[in-house]
């Protein structure tokens, strides 16, 4: 069965900043958190991904490759905004972090990902990487799309909370 072991955190310097990203529209056309179905579209390759509930950092996830022509169809239909972000890898140690600089209604936030094989598998954390928010919902992106970062209220140094 494919799984995903991900964590996620924030972002704190610009010191992973290197090479070129990609662009990636992405949209919803599911965000129950049982069965989270993703539309993307990542340079000129698109994806239909669905995902199951998360389990600590663990998942389910099945990733399909689509035409790239039905992207925009398949994003109109999708259950509110789309995110917009530029994702750049970047190597740290024997892993690769994915960066995510979101645009649009997101704009400010910068996540990092890395994907492991176990969830207790140990990896270098590099300077730049922040606060860890894996476990906390209003960081996933199917909740950004219809919770943008853009709109949540200033609580504190590096903290926003929804409203």
């Amino acid at each position: 069965m494919p799984v995903e072991i991900e964590r996620k955190f924030l972002v704190e310097t610009s010191g992973w900043r290197q090479g070129a990203g990609v662009r990636i529209c992405q949209g919803y056309l599911n965000r129950d958190p049982q069965r989270t179905v993703r539309v993307r579209l990542a340079g000129n390759k698109a994806f239909l991904t669905i995902k199951g509930p998360s389990t600590g950092a663990v998942r389910r996830e099945f990733e399909y490759e689509i035409p790239v022509l039905h992207v925009a169809e398949l994003l109109e239909m999708c259950d509110g905004p789309v995110i917009e972000k530029i994702r750049y890898l970047v190597p740290s140690g024997s892993l690769v972090w994915e960066v995510d600089e979101f645009l649009g209604e997101n704009h400010g936030l910068v996540l990092a990902e890395i994907e492991l094989e176990s969830e207790d598998q140990a990896f270098e954390r590099p300077p730049w990487l922040g606060r860890e928010v894996t476990h906390d919902p209003r960081y996933f992106n199917a909740n950004l799309c219809i919770h943008p970062f853009s709109h949540w209220e200033e609580v504190g140094p590096h903290k926003k909370a929804p409203v």
